[in-house]
């Protein structure tokens, strides 16, 4: 638990700044004791269950902003707040730019903090005056069918190079020189087992993975051998590494995404950058894939299949959400809220409307 601790409590540089030496180490020592409070009981302290490392990771940063604010106001350091200063920080929260959807997550953050509060030294909790409205209930982008295919092929053509034995010498230095400079070495130590690295299965079996299974950016990064049973061709996701930590889950892979992630698993026991790792997938860097990886892979992906992305929040969530959608159009929101791992049927509900491709077939259909 010391390794998500000091994961989650990275303070930013501007804090650190504002900050004395000596209140700079307190606030370190007070950011660990909030950190470990809420892997372990911040979700329900009566029970022992703990939020997420995600979760505590992005709400510790909000938490942080709220603090700079208080030290603002108060012209002192000090890591005791009460529920006047939340209740004047919410009014310059209204005035902010932000989206309501980050306003309310400002608000489960400091309101978490008051928790805390509350549990260890038996102060007043706090409660915002209100949420802010979300606009809209749906989810904020999806991949059509049509681009999950392209996403599905871009995987299988994403980084790949020729045989080596069917260029011509002149094409094969080409590519030598494109491999050197891909893997970070010099030319001439390219070697044929580059040319099939650089063939990997490691992308495809990602993406196709997450194309039947959503799974989110934290499941990714937390995914590990023991999830696999290619035999049944599932995954099983243990409660305690779930992202909601809430249920054990089965989640189903098509016959071809088992076929890929076998081909995977098999690769990947010959790289020694998994060596002392359970992961299932690390980046080139040896590191878990996380939100900001991940979006760049998707982006990469979208460029090979012609999506274009600029006026669209594609994320890897957009996977997610397009599973969710497509689901509940071929089977019902049971089967959506089995394959997305939802514990409250409410959650799946945002994903019980029609595709666009249904509702422009009903326009024809209409005259």
């Amino acid at each position: 638990m010391t390794d998500a601790i000091d994961d989650v409590i990275t303070q930013p540089t501007d804090t650190t700044e504002q900050l004395t030496q000596r209140e700079a180490v307190d606030y370190h020592e007070y950011r660990r004791q909030l950190a470990w409070w809420l892997l372990n009981f911040g979700k329900n302290p009566e029970k022992g269950e703990g939020y997420a490392e995600a979760t505590v990771r992005t709400r510790g940063y909000l938490m942080d902003r709220f603090y700079q604010w208080v030290w603002k106001q108060e012209e002192t350091y000090t890591t005791w707040v009460s529920p006047d200063q939340a209740d004047r920080w919410v009014d310059e929260l209204i005035a902010s730019d932000q989206r309501n959807s980050s306003k309310n997550n400002s608000l489960k953050a400091v309101q978490m903090l008051f928790k805390y509060q509350h549990h260890i030294h038996g102060t007043d909790e706090w409660k915002p005056p209100f949420r802010f409205t979300e606009k809209s209930t749906q989810p904020r982008d999806y991949l059509t069918q049509e681009e999950r295919r392209k996403i599905r092929d871009a995987s299988l053509s994403y980084g790949c190079v020729p045989d080596h034995q069917s260029v011509s010498p002149g094409a094969r230095d080409r590519w030598q020189a494109y491999l050197a400079q891909r893997f970070e070495k010099p030319k001439n130590e390219i070697k044929l087992a580059d040319w099939e690295r650089a063939n990997s299965w490691k992308i495809p079996s990602l993406v196709w993975v997450s194309m039947d299974t959503g799974l989110r950016p934290v499941e990714v990064e937390r995914s590990v051998l023991r999830w696999v049973d290619l035999d049944n061709g599932i995954l099983r996701i243990p409660k305690e590494e779930s992202a909601k930590n809430t249920e054990n889950w089965t989640v189903a892979l098509r016959d071809r995404t088992t076929t890929y992630l076998r081909k995977w698993l098999q690769e990947r026991a010959t790289d020694e950058l998994y060596d002392e790792s359970k992961a299932i997938w690390l980046t080139r860097e040896g590191n878990p894939y996380q939100s900001q990886s991940l979006r760049y892979l998707l982006h990469s992906l979208s460029d090979i299949a012609g999506i274009e992305y600029e006026n669209r929040q594609m994320s890897w969530y957009t996977i997610r959400h397009s599973v969710g959608t497509y689901m509940t159009r071929e089977e019902d929101l049971a089967a959506t809220a089995a394959q997305m791992r939802h514990k409250s049927i409410t959650s799946t509900m945002i994903y019980d409307q029609a595709p666009i491709e249904d509702r422009r077939d009903a326009l024809e259909r209409m005259g």
